[in-house]
């Protein structure tokens, strides 16, 4: 094809020049583009040695017979299969459990960096070089709620990692892990950063890790993992998937390396970690959220309470504000200011702006220390309900039984919900209404007071206790209110 259509201009001395030209630059694409391509052979005999095994073992006490279920008496058994368990000891026995993870070393006398959950409630742990030496670790400590831990070999003069800045990261940029999927030791993957400061709660409902995603390839056993940047740093600790299968799907999560040491730093000095508290309960804010409170668009962290004797409270926040900035940090989504609370220390100040009631404002708030995260339980049952027909509810007071059922202080509780607002709006039976455009509710009178005072044909802000937790939701109101 390419000849054909050179072929005409072969004929004279200019177009022979022009046809050469066009051949080189037409044949060259391929070669630009492939050359293009990142080459990571150098970086991965570099770095490769630092990267390490890490196994462990957990023992289990079970009682009873070996080869039966734990409490089953051979008796239980039919006839037939008894006499092979007579004669046999009964008693505690051990159980073995064994897992596989990777890590990696950061300093010549023998630290390692790994997940916690590749490490948690393990009796021994193991760390195997490249070299194939092996030693018995020493958990330094461990962080659940990060997710990291640190290890101790003894050992000198080791292969160490270089550590770089993942707040230099930027979306679409190279990466690449070395690692042991399914045990298959130093596996290497590579692939793209897909997006920074993900949000991904824990079993606390907590998220104080602003995760790299990225499409590189990661399994079990690739937990603990470092990822590289293209200068062979690294830049984060290969921690989750996403998965409906046990395996890869093109979703991997990555604690950012500035993240995981700061939290080295405090494992290796104190063998705990210690994080800023504000003190408030926050959700998004959407669209329609956006609107009730006179928000030009929805962004920042709607409080939605203020924990009583906390730094937030101390500040004199309250529910309804919208955290717009904290110490210096825009406030885009709610998931953004834990990442920014839990990196501050604890008894420092911050300054945060505010939207409240549609005006700016600024507080000084010195930063508290997270504790054990506690859990909170609600429910509750109808008694003396008063109707709200426009905007389709059933209320009933909160009775002092409620308010300890309920853990709340305040409010009035929702019975049923007709078709109308509020049921447009999402609330259900069994919601406690504690604000209502922004108005405080400690009784069905409060309610009723703030509910004739509601403009027409726009959206407001209602909270309430769902569950035990504060949720803010918009309330459509008809033109003809």
């Amino acid at each position: 094809m390419l000849a054909q259509t050179l072929a005409p201009l072969l004929r004279r001395p200019l177009q022979r020049w022009m046809a050469l030209l066009l051949t080189t630059l037409m044949l060259g694409a391929p070669l630009a583009q492939s050359a293009a391509l990142p080459d990571f052979t150098e970086l991965v005999k570099e770095q490769s040695p630092a990267v390490v095994n890490i196994s462990t073992v957990s023992r289990a006490e079970a009682s009873g017979h070996p080869g039966l279920p734990p409490g089953m008496d051979p008796e239980q058994l039919p006839e037939i299969f008894r006499h092979f368990f007579r004669g046999m000891p009964e008693g505690p026995s051990q159980r073995e459990r064994r897992s596989l993870g990777s890590g990696f070393i950061i300093s010549e006398d023998g630290y390692v960096v790994t997940n916690n959950h590749v490490v948690e409630g393990a009796d021994e742990i193991f760390v195997r070089l490249q070299d194939r030496r092996e030693f018995e670790a020493t958990l330094v400590g461990r962080d659940p709620r990060s997710d990291l831990a640190l290890l101790q070999i003894d050992a000198e003069d080791l292969p160490t990692v270089t550590l770089g800045a993942s707040k230099d990261l930027e979306v679409g940029e190279w990466v690449l892990a070395i690692g042991s999927p399914f045990g298959f030791d130093y596996s290497v993957t590579a692939g793209i950063v897909s997006a920074k400061e993900r949000s991904l709660p824990d079993r606390n409902n907590e998220n104080y890790v602003p995760f790299i995603q990225t499409d590189v390839a990661i399994n079990p056993g690739n937990s603990g993992g470092p990822l590289f940047d293209l200068d062979g740093r690294v830049v984060g600790i290969n921690s989750q998937i996403y998965t409906r299968s046990g395996g890869f799907m093109g979703l991997s999560f990555a604690i950012p390396i500035d993240v995981a040491m700061n939290v080295v730093k405090q494992l290796r000095e104190d063998g705990s970690v210690a994080r800023g508290w504000l003190g408030v309960m926050i959700q998004d804010v959407s669209r329609d959220l956006a609107e009730s409170f006179g928000l030009s668009r929805p962004a920042g962290a709607l409080v939605a309470q203020v924990v009583p004797d906390s730094p937030a409270e101390a500040a004199g926040l309250q529910p309804g504000d919208v955290i717009v900035r904290f110490a210096g940090e825009s406030i885009e989504r709610s998931g953004d200011l834990p990442h920014v609370v839990g990196l501050l220390e604890p008894d420092s100040e911050a300054e945060v702006e505010l939207i409240r009631a549609g005006v700016r404002e600024r507080l000084t708030v010195t930063i508290g220390t997270l504790a054990d995260p506690g859990e909170t339980v609600a429910a509750g049952k109808a008694a003396s309900p008063k109707d709200d027909d426009r905007l389709g509810l059933t209320l009933e007071p909160l009775t002092d039984a409620l308010k300890e059922r309920l853990q709340v202080d305040a409010g009035v509780v929702v019975r049923a919900v007709a078709e109308g607002p509020a049921a447009e709006a999402g609330l259900r039976p069994g919601d406690v209404i504690t604000r209502l455009n922004n108005v405080p509710i400690a009784s069905l009178g409060d309610f009723q007071e703030a509910a004739q005072n509601l403009p027409a044909g726009r959206s407001v802000p209602i909270l309430v206790v769902r569950r035990g937790v504060p949720v803010f939701l918009a309330l459509p109101l008809p033109e003809d209110n």
